[in-house]
């Protein structure tokens, strides 16, 4: 049995809202870069719909604009709509081999965001701080995940649910080949 490739993010939706949520931030290029921490080039290059983002680029630039990461990449939505396994919105970290699939993004009333991640022993996925206010609700459906604020962490099994603070320092490392969790991001 074969396993899936993830969708690649398609770049449009990318552009699209990042000239939408800098416009409302009142950004130039140059000062959503800087406050990213990433050069005015590639930020360029994502505004124009070409290059190949990270999951760190997108958060940086998600806690730059003070917007979920979900903001960001999230396609128009339809009345139904069904993401079937090994489909959806997926982005790779350059840390570790974890991929996010947002499932659904926040509605304006909600704010939260859901998603379904994979992960493979190795590396750990470390995440900077979210924005303030984001509350991480972790709940393990396959093998092993090490998750939680630097020197919080809990190892944690099928059916573990682990909630703490996003707006910290955060981890999460795969424990056994085949590791899979769903996410639901809280902002307040």
């Amino acid at each position: 049995m074969s396993e899936a490739v993830p969708a690649r993010l398609p770049l449009e939706w990318i552009a699209t809202s990042l000239k939408r949520e800098r416009g409302r931030a009142g950004l130039s290029l140059s000062e959503l870069a800087k406050r990213a921490g990433i050069a005015k080039s590639t930020l360029s290059q994502l505004e124009a719909a070409s290059g190949n983002p990270s999951m760190e680029t997108i958060w940086a630039l998600g806690v730059a604009l003070g917007v979920p990461f979900s903001a960001l990449v999230e396609p128009p939505a339809p009345r139904v709509r069904v993401i079937r396994a090994g489909e959806g919105p997926a982005v790779a970290s350059e840390q570790a081999d974890y991929v996010a699939t947002l499932l659904s993004a926040s509605p304006p009333q909600a704010r939260r965001d859901i998603y379904h991640l994979r992960a493979e022993p190795g590396a750990a996925r470390v995440s900077e701080p979210h924005i303030p206010g984001t509350v991480e609700h972790l709940i393990v459906g396959a093998g092993r995940v090490k998750a939680g604020p630097a020197g919080e962490e809990a190892e944690l099994g099928p059916g573990d649910y682990m909630t703490y603070r996003g707006d910290v320092a955060h981890s999460y490392e795969a424990m056994a080949p085949g590791t899979a969790f769903v996410l639901v991001m809280q902002h307040t």
